[in-house]
């Protein structure tokens, strides 16, 4: 009998993780910018807002994710693309406030990590952050054995804008209002349980 249990005989490999940190971060690297402080391989990152040259910035967050339409990736193994939509997801709810997108975390979570497999997940996250003007400037990926079946994983997007004071968007429509609307180049995220069921 052992006497000893480590990480690995739990599920976790930690080597792996290093591996997909190593791998990942040249592609993260192309969304950095000046206001990136530091290493963002540490447990925090620093930003500045210094660059924005706004009087009286207001910070504004938000967080989602791509819901089921991860099921649809895994089957037709076209994942990047999920990484993108999780950007997207986020940045499209700040953008309504009028905020101006600064920074996007992500958390991926999945039973087993395999490196060039997860890796196309961020590859899309950063293609989303540089499409959207943003630094990809942390994240977390969680092995957690047991926790999904096979290639199953979940994910959720963090981003983080900056506007001045008073100038939010109102919250309504009223009559008279001018719209805009912009095309869509897909389905995107929302409504994929709907989207299942009848494909």
């Amino acid at each position: 009998m052992k006497s000893k249990i480590s990480y690995k005989d739990s599920g976790v490999n930690i080597n792996e993780g290093n591996k997909f940190v190593k791998k990942i971060q040249p592609y993260v690297k192309k969304t950095l910018t000046s206001q990136v402080i530091g290493n963002t391989t540490s447990f925090a990152a620093l930003f500045s807002l210094k660059k924005e040259r706004m009087k009286d910035p207001i910070l504004v967050a938000c967080t989602d994710g791509v819901g089921t339409k991860i099921e649809v990736g895994i089957k037709t193994n076209k994942i990047r693309g999920l990484g993108t939509d999780l950007v997207a997801m986020s940045i499209n709810d700040l953008i309504c406030t009028s905020a101006k997108p600064l920074f996007f975390l992500d958390y991926l979570a999945t039973s087993k990590l395999k490196v060039d497999y997860h890796a196309e997940i961020i590859k899309g996250i950063v293609d989303g952050c540089l499409e959207s003007d943003c630094s990809l400037i942390g994240g977390e990926t969680a092995e957690m054995p047991g926790m999904y079946d096979g290639k199953d994983f979940d994910l959720a997007g963090f981003a983080v804008g900056a506007m001045e004071r008073g100038c939010a968007l109102p919250g309504n429509v009223a009559g008279g209002d001018v719209l805009l609307g912009l095309a869509s180049d897909g389905v995107h995220s929302n409504g994929y349980s709907l989207v299942r069921k009848l494909v």
